[in-house]
């Protein structure tokens, strides 16, 4: 789980890594035989029995920064990833961060190039709302309502969507699934660890080799049905 890539001398929320230091963990990954790559691809492998040498890369809040920083990386070592962006910011900022620098977001045209370019692209909501305080009529327009505008957006069905903050219930897990997607991420959902609610391994500017080993160990455990 990523997010920006960027400078991160400030990053008080821990959600930015350097560009140098995403090259050496995706370098890590390729020398240990793992190649990253998006979501769908991965579930898809795994549905095949396959995919044990495949990681899934994230990046949330889709960052301006993905398609100057991150694609060209992504690019350089083979790999692919699920971009998650927010429909209802196109070209807006991080205004859910108050305390952190100002990063501006993917316009429309930013999307559609990291599209063209192989990066599947998943739903985040529209604005970046923790779902589990909305009430029903909103929680339906920033699952629903997202998804029909990517998809319109790109030209392509949206499979994935990735929770704001990582935050899941069952409410917001039925609505998930009535939306039609047919997978969700979270970050780490205990009891709720499913395919529409996926849990996630944080990578941070602070993770090198050994904290990358570590973090891989401790992380492998099933997922009820995947």
């Amino acid at each position: 789980m990523y997010h920006s890539v960027d400078d991160c001398s400030h990053d008080p929320y821990r959600v930015t890594v350097s560009p140098r230091r995403l090259d050496r963990q995706l370098g890590w990954l390729r020398r240990r035989g793992l190649r990253g790559v998006g979501v769908r691809e991965l579930l898809a492998a795994r549905a095949q029995g396959k995919g044990q040498d495949l990681v899934g890369l994230t990046f949330d809040d889709g960052y301006a920064d993905f398609v100057t920083h991150a694609l060209p990386l992504l690019h350089r070592h083979g790999c692919g990833a699920t971009l998650f962006v927010l429909p209802g910011r196109l070209g807006g900022d991080n205004a859910w961060d108050p305390s952190g620098p100002r990063k501006p977001l993917l316009s429309a045209e930013g999307i559609r190039h990291a599209a063209a370019e192989g990066v599947e692209i998943g739903s985040h909501g529209l604005t970046h709302l923790d779902l589990t305080r909305a009430d029903d009529a909103l929680l339906r327009a920033e699952v629903r309502d997202s998804r029909a505008l990517l998809h319109d957006l790109t030209g392509a069905h949206v499979h994935g969507f990735c929770y704001p903050y990582g935050k899941v219930d069952r409410r917001v897990v039925d609505a998930v699934r009535e939306a039609g997607y047919s997978y969700a991420c979270a970050t780490d959902p205990d009891d709720l660890a499913c395919s529409l609610a996926l849990p996630r391994v944080h990578v941070g500017e602070q993770d090198r080799a050994w904290r990358l080993r570590l973090k891989l160990r401790l992380r492998r455990r099933p997922v009820e049905g995947v």
